[in-house]
Parts: C-alpha cells; sequence; structure tokens
C-alpha cells in the first residue's frame, strides 16, 4: 500500500506534500494524531533496513537523550522511533515499494519522479 507519514503541524512536510501533489490513492498518516506503531515501523523497515535512517536525529528530544549516550544502537532507535512522533524523519512516502525518507531536494525530487509515474 501507498502511504505517506508526515506531521500536520510541519511546514516543510506541507511545502513538500503540496510540490508532490499526492492523489487519494496515497494513505495521509498524520504522525502526531496517529503516532506509529511496531506494525509500521516494522514495514518501512523492511523497504529501509535501519531504523537508524528513519531517525530524526535533529529532534529536539534526541538532543537531550544524546548528551547522556554518545552511542545509540539500531535497537535504540526502534524503541525511540515508537516513544515519540517527533523521531521520525519526515516526511516518509512508501510508494511503488520504494521509500524516501526526509526532506532533502533529491529526495524530494526522486519521490516526485517516482509519483509521476503512476500517472
Amino acid at each position: 500500500m501507498n502511504k505517506i507519514y508526515f506531521l500536520s503541524t510541519c511546514s516543510t512536510c506541507h511545502r513538500i506534500l503540496k510540490t508532490w501533489n499526492l492523489n487519494n490513492n496515497i494513505k495521509r498518516i498524520d504522525i502526531k494524531k496517529h503516532p506509529l506503531k511496531e506494525s509500521d515501523l516494522e514495514e518501512l523497515f523492511t523497504f529501509s533496513d535501519s531504523y537508524e535512517s528513519l531517525f530524526n536525529k535533529r529532534a529536539i528530544l534526541f538532543r537531550k537523550i544524546k548528551v547522556k549516550s554518545k552511542k545509540t544502537l539500531e535497537k535504540d532507535y526502534k524503541k525511540l522511533l515508537l516513544s515519540h512522533y517527533s523521531f521520525l524523519k519526515r516526511p516518509v512516502l512508501l510508494i511503488n515499494k520504494k521509500l524516501f525518507i526526509g526532506n532533502s531536494k533529491e529526495t524530494v525530487s526522486n519521490a516526485l519522479l517516482e509519483i509521476k509515474s503512476l500517472i
């Protein structure tokens, strides 16, 4: 299933969603209203093969935790991703069994090409 995980209060997510102009065949999941379930995270992990790649290291909560622990392991990333929505790098687009994580220009443009291939 094609899905996008985003944060409705994030202006960057809004800008990217507008750029992508997604149709209704892509399920939209606001991670603040519907936090990640373990099954969702496992699905994303299947395509990314890394919890760290899904993790937002710029999250304010992570900065507080990072001071206490210098080394973070995959199992720690998984636990943190399930604990709070702000730890998920966003947006995350799962489309045509391909995963696009984050808001870099390259990721956004590559995702746009994939979206256009659906039309």
